[in-house]
């Protein structure tokens, strides 16, 4: 079985908008009721996906959920049309956009029965984003419905946040060898949530049969998440035998490294200093929410927001990184600002599956002529503007289940009607 890093991207949804639900997220909070753009977002979001594909690495996607959410709106006793304000822009959130956040990925040569299994997340920190699950689940069983080789779980019981991938990596020599798997938590955040619980975490290892010798449990700093890095990814990336980290990610960072050098002597950790770029300019820029990519050519490459570039401290540092000797030897700049403006970046947008491509439902694997077709429609259905009075529209709530019913049509995935 021939494995690849496939990335699967999160389209971006008709109903894209800021309400600043987020707390934690600062990006969220300070674009809050401004006016977003679904159309340009999600053209943003396939030419991120087009990027990739120039670059020979193996894409896929995730298809917007059905919003606004009717059946978690009659859960709660209300409708769309007659939700309180407090409710109505939770249904409406396109945030599902943001993959990373689907579910925890461990790989077959990492499980005990020798088949990647993934978690759907719970996400039950954020009213906006606790629904997501149940459609999220459906869309994971049907593109990974073989079952000799995808175990695909429910989510773990509610009582413990779970926030998927954002907060996991993977080492190894490479993606299709055994790989040390690094589950990272949160136990304060000052003002602001720590979202993932370590008894998650804990729970994920053990549903994924995991290798305990070969799986660690490292907490977040309190300071990182302080400084708006709600997950992990926003301080901390990952790619083979690579991790790239801010020095004040991680709560016990020498504790943390002296284990992943012991069990994978082929590590290499490079550590951004706060000297050089500090907590605020790394999640302004999110230098860390990039892509760490594996090139077809050899070596690798950052897959970074246009932020990065415009923040002096943050381009300056990369700039000295790859002119080195290092193994992250080339930076690809793509603008997702729509994205970035509701605090997302390129990483978040996508989860990684190391998998055989082949063994995946084809419906969820792209190549340019797909994304071509998955554009048209965008360009045909996806509304251009969107404030927070649009959300009372009933005309706007018809177009965007009619955008992505047309959607699903093209791509024939009438199943997740």
């Amino acid at each position: 079985m021939a494995l690849a890093e496939i990335n699967f991207d999160g389209i971006i949804g008709p109903s894209h908008n800021y309400a600043g639900l987020s707390l934690g997220n600062l990006a969220s909070a300070a674009n809050a009721l401004h006016v977003s753009e679904p159309r340009a977002a999600a053209l943003q979001g396939i030419e991120k996906m087009r990027h990739n594909v120039r670059l020979g690495l193996a894409q896929g996607i995730f298809l917007p959920l059905p919003r606004p959410n009717h059946e978690w709106l009659s859960d709660l006793g209300t409708t769309a049309d007659d939700a309180p304000d407090s409710i109505r822009p939770a249904a409406f959130s396109a945030s599902s956009m943001w993959a990373a956040n689907a579910a925890t990925v461990s790989p077959a040569p990492d499980t005990a029965d020798g088949r990647c299994h993934l978690t759907v997340a719970n996400l039950r920190t954020m009213a906006h984003r606790s629904h997501e699950w149940p459609d999220t689940l459906s869309q994971l069983r049907l593109a990974f419905a073989d079952g000799e080789h995808f175990h695909v779980h429910k989510p773990v019981p509610p009582t413990f946040g779970d926030e998927g991938a954002a907060n996991h990596m993977r080492l190894s020599t490479s993606h299709s060898d055994k790989a040390i798997e690094v589950f990272v938590y949160g136990k304060r955040g000052g003002a602001f949530p720590a979202r993932q619980h370590v008894e998650a975490s804990r729970a994920i290892a053990r549903l994924h049969q995991l290798d305990p010798e070969r799986t660690l449990f490292v907490a977040q700093s309190e300071e990182a998440i302080a400084a708006g890095a709600f997950h992990n990814d926003v301080v901390a990336v990952a790619n083979e035998n690579v991790l790239l980290a801010h020095e004040q990610a991680f709560e016990d960072r020498a504790d943390f490294y002296a284990s992943l050098k012991r069990l994978l002597a082929e590590v290499e950790i490079i550590e951004v200093p706060a000297s050089a770029v500090s907590l605020d300019d790394a999640v302004k820029s999110y230098l860390f929410n990039a892509q760490l990519v594996t090139l077809p050519e050899g070596g690798m490459g950052l897959i970074l927001p246009e932020e990065a570039r415009d923040t002096p401290p943050v381009w300056t540092w990369l700039e000295k990184m790859v002119a080195g000797n290092g193994p992250i030897r080339k930076l690809f700049v793509v603008d997702v600002r729509q994205s970035m403006a509701n605090g997302g970046g390129p990483a978040c947008l996508r989860l990684r599956v190391v998998a055989d491509p082949a063994t995946v439902d084809p419906r969820f694997i792209v190549d340019k002529a797909k994304l071509d077709t998955i554009a048209e429609v965008v360009r045909e259905h996806w509304p251009e503007r969107v404030v927070p009075a649009t959300l009372l529209d009933p005309d706007f709530r018809e177009r965007i289940e009619v955008a992505r019913a047309a959607l699903l049509e093209r791509l024939d995935l009438g199943e997740l009607v």
